[in-house]
């Protein structure tokens, strides 16, 4: 594992040290200042390389893909219950699975078409995109911290992101 910040390389020197899989990780704020988050989400997952976006990054994600990211009500250390498709990084996690939020910043619910909402906050009634997935590219983003010990099962969810994508 190594952490890079995203304003200390360009993808490029990124793409040449032949990563297997990427995180976009979280951070304050937002994706146009993220460094090179918006082309990284774009670049690996092109290269054919695993991509998770984390909150920020899952904003970067779908921003980078034609998407819009809009202010929120502020959300910090609270929890949701969220409902999944089950499929790759949801892989055999519980339906609905509460997952801990920490962002003011959400993406609008009219995703891009190559993208296609996995994870919806809507079981609890605010409608919020709680995680989306390329069509056909290997790249996933989630709204809420798995790494949070607030998120029910994130050690399974990033395990999945492991060893379950392609």
């Amino acid at each position: 594992i190594e952490v890079v910040r995203n304003d200390h390389a360009t993808v490029e020197e990124l793409l040449i040290r032949g990563y297997d899989r990427v995180v976009v990780s979280p951070g304050p704020c937002t994706p146009n200042e993220a460094g090179i988050s918006l082309e990284a989400v774009r670049r690996f997952p092109a290269g054919n390389i695993p991509t998770l976006g984390v909150c920020l990054g899952h904003q970067a994600l779908v921003q980078a893909w034609g998407g819009e990211v809009v202010v929120g009500e502020p959300v910090h250390g609270k929890t949701i219950k969220i409902e999944h498709d089950g499929r790759t990084i949801f892989h055999a996690l519980r339906r609905p699975l509460e997952v801990g939020r920490y962002h003011s910043l959400v993406v609008d619910p009219q995703l891009p078409a190559v993208l296609e909402r996995s994870a919806s906050g809507d079981g609890d009634g605010d409608g919020i995109v709680m995680a989306v997935r390329h069509r056909e590219l290997p790249a996933e983003g989630v709204q809420f911290h798995p790494e949070s010990v607030l998120t029910e099962q994130g050690r399974d969810l990033l395990r999945n992101f492991l060893e379950r994508t392609p």
